[in-house]
């Protein structure tokens, strides 16, 4: 444990300096308050306090933002460690692989945890501040906050494996953004290509809602959707959420993080030096 913090120590004051804790903390609280302050506008018509509405905005938000700060993040752990030549010296300490890792995920999930706390808790105050009674919606917001950092978890995994696989930073920021692109875009867009196509049948009532929870940012909006007031405010994926359990869609959230993990020190392992 005492490695593995040592190298998170490292990796945070690196984040430090190359302003990522300032980016993520500046980006997170700027959308979050825009988001409460357009997205508690029909709050009278859901018939929900303003601060479920506006949690229902940021998961949203969280959706789109908190994966691209993660991979934007973590695309370089592996590959920058490999280009600036640094991973020999690295593998020379008394770590393993996996505990380098560790030590860049805890590192990186600080700083996406503190940008989401900063951001969440803007959001929070302001809705509070309008509609005292707002405060009935701090457990909501609270799921929002463990899950975001989860999601971002995830993601921070996914992309270190991308960066192991690459082995050059240009070649795992193209990495990056494609599967940022494949995953919260354009897989969405499939399915519901295929849900249209389908007219209600088959594919929609037995595999639709197994391919919502294969996806981590998909099973992240349901479960935050699916005990909320304002699932309405959601759109269509209101009724995904009501219809799929909240406890199928908490195990892909809690499983995705172990399962990404496994993948990039998989992927870490094949790494020469």
């Amino acid at each position: 444990m005492t490695r593995i913090l040592a190298t998170a120590a490292v990796e945070f004051r690196i984040a430090l300096r190359n302003r990522w804790v300032a980016i993520a903390i500046a980006m997170m609280a700027l959308f979050s308050v825009v988001l409460s302050a357009a997205g508690s506008a029909p709050t009278g018509a859901l018939g929900a306090d303003r601060l479920s509405v506006t949690v229902a905005s940021l998961t949203s938000l969280a959706v789109y933002l908190v994966p691209l700060v993660a991979l934007l993040m973590s695309f370089d752990g592996v590959a920058g460690e490999v280009e600036r030549g640094t991973l020999p010296l690295l593998l020379t300490y008394p770590v393993t692989r996996s505990e380098v890792l560790a030590g860049k995920l805890l590192a990186h999930l600080g700083v996406l945890g503190l940008a989401v706390l900063v951001g969440y808790a803007i959001a929070a105050a302001a809705a509070i501040a309008v509609e005292p009674a707002a405060v009935q919606g701090l457990p909501a917001l609270w799921r929002l906050m463990w899950s975001s950092a989860l999601l971002g978890a995830a993601f921070l995994c996914l992309g270190y494996a991308l960066s192991a696989l690459a082995r050059r930073p240009a070649g795992a920021a193209g990495l990056a953004i494609a599967l940022w692109l494949v995953m919260i875009v354009l897989y969405d867009l499939g399915l519901l290509a295929a849900v249209v196509a389908d007219g209600g049948g088959w594919f929609t009532t037995q595999v639709f809602p197994w391919l919502l929870l294969a996806n981590p940012a998909d099973a992240f909006r349901l479960f935050n959707l699916a005990a909320s007031e304002a699932t309405a405010a959601a759109a269509g994926i209101g009724g995904a959420a009501n219809a799929i359990p909240a406890w199928q869609a908490l195990t892909s959230v809690l499983a995705w993080p172990l399962l990404a993990l496994a993948l990039a020190v998989a992927a870490f392992r094949r790494v020469t030096p």
